[in-house]
């Protein structure tokens, strides 16, 4: 399955959710501020190299962001819950 590139907005969004600055992206994915600046710029599409858009979303997902396609209501991301330990039930 081939992944859409990401939006700015989403990248914008996911740092939101996340608290990170532009600085905490850039470390996080081993890419230059300026490039992660650069990136969210436009209100869509990014000018990132596959590669470049494959590290900003490894590094957002490895920190919990979840993208949404673009079918119906368009492009987005959002938190995945921590998983928690399942409890035993009591006999």
């Amino acid at each position: 399955m081939k992944l859409r590139p990401l939006t700015s907005a989403q990248i914008r969004a996911a740092r939101a959710l996340l608290r990170w600055s532009a600085e905490d992206l850039a470390r996080a994915s081993t890419l230059g501020v300026t490039t992660i600046r650069r990136a969210e710029l436009t209100e869509d599409q990014t000018s990132m190299t596959a590669a470049n858009d494959l590290a900003v979303r490894r590094a957002l997902e490895a920190a919990g962001v979840e993208f949404i396609d673009g079918d119906g209501g368009g492009p987005g991301v959002r938190l995945r819950h921590p998983r928690r330990p399942k409890t035993l039930s009591r006999i």
